[in-house]
């Protein structure tokens, strides 16, 4: 147990030492094949330990969540507020946002905000991620922000983020980023990242995708605001997130039609139906159908028309889906 411990104070020593370049020349862990990792934008103090390959020993976590997980007490260094420190990491081949955040003694929600993750599908193999001494995610600053509204938002204190992100004053400015330590993600955003936010509204096979095409009628190139997916004509439509209906109808070219309004700035449209099966003002839950599959309007046979509306601009809809 002794052995353990020292060990782990060893690997911590060599990582804080190494983010300062006075202390053995630049760092143990100096590899000049490895990119430079630039600060972040003002407001958010942090070291790195720059130029950095880091080899983890074995059952050793750099930053553990907590004293715990080494099989000692938790020493009381972790439970003040800490100054936010940070190493590159480049993404190895099996590497996911899960896997590294348990190797790391991380939350998910850290990796993704600290690293400004949109899409934690698309991680790429040498990609270099920070990874931090702490939990916690980014906050940008908005007009009317004051660090004692921050720090309220996320139930803790103005002390914490002053130490955090190395501020001399309670003063922030617009557009700044903070690190907020111990922090989370909202689950809505959570989920957008990680591709989940939505169901499949029908089962069936996507016969065009989201973005540009040559036009089914015209042949000349368009951009196809959503995804099609084809099915029986018949087939049961649901609803890919609950949500409140906000208009049904028809028109020439999305013929039967149902659009849902959700959290988070999101709207959905499902197009084609052969008959709708929800009205206007209804609140529907997720997996309740709506609808059902059909070819009204401009269309070349019984499909589903489903787009994603974010803030009022499509978006990629199999990006979000299960």
């Amino acid at each position: 147990m002794m052995q353990k411990f020292i060990r782990l104070v060893m690997v911590l020593s060599l990582v804080y030492f190494s983010t300062f370049p006075g202390f053995f020349g630049g760092g143990p862990f100096k590899n000049a094949a490895a990119p430079k990792i630039p600060p972040a934008e003002t407001g958010m103090g942090m070291a790195y330990v720059e130029n950095a390959s880091l080899t983890l020993p074995e059952s050793v976590n750099v930053f553990p969540d907590s004293g715990a997980e080494a099989g000692i007490a938790e020493p009381e260094f972790y439970s003040k507020p800490r100054m936010l420190l940070s190493f590159p990491y480049r993404v190895q081949p099996g590497d996911t946002i899960g896997v590294l955040a348990e190797t790391f003694g991380l939350n998910q929600d850290t990796l993704l905000s600290l690293n400004g993750i949109k899409n934690s599908r698309l991680l790429q193999i040498n990609q270099v991620l920070r990874i931090p001494n702490q939990d916690g995610i980014l906050h940008t600053v908005k007009t009317g922000d004051t660090l004692a509204s921050i720090a309220e938002k996320y139930e803790t204190s103005p002390e914490t983020i002053l130490t955090a992100n190395e501020l001399f004053s309670e003063t922030v400015n617009p557009n700044t980023r903070l690190f907020i330590p111990g922090a989370r993600l909202s689950r809505a955003d959570l989920q957008e990242i990680n591709g989940d936010l939505f169901l499949w509204p029908v089962r069936g096979y996507i016969t065009s995708h989201y973005g540009y095409r040559p036009s089914p009628f015209t042949g000349r190139r368009q951009f196809h605001t959503g995804l099609d997916i084809g099915a029986a004509y018949g087939v049961p439509i649901r609803a890919a997130m609950a949500g409140r209906v906000a208009a049904v109808g028809y028109d020439d070219v999305t013929g039967n039609y149902v659009v849902i309004t959700h959290h988070s700035g999101y709207r959905t449209l499902y197009g084609h139906m052969s008959r709708h099966r929800t009205q206007t003002g209804a609140y529907v839950r997720v997996g309740e159908i709506i609808g059902e599959v059909g070819s009204t309007g401009l269309s070349t046979g019984p499909h589903l028309h489903f787009t994603v509306y974010k803030d009022g601009r499509t978006t990629n809809p199999r990006a979000l889906i299960k």
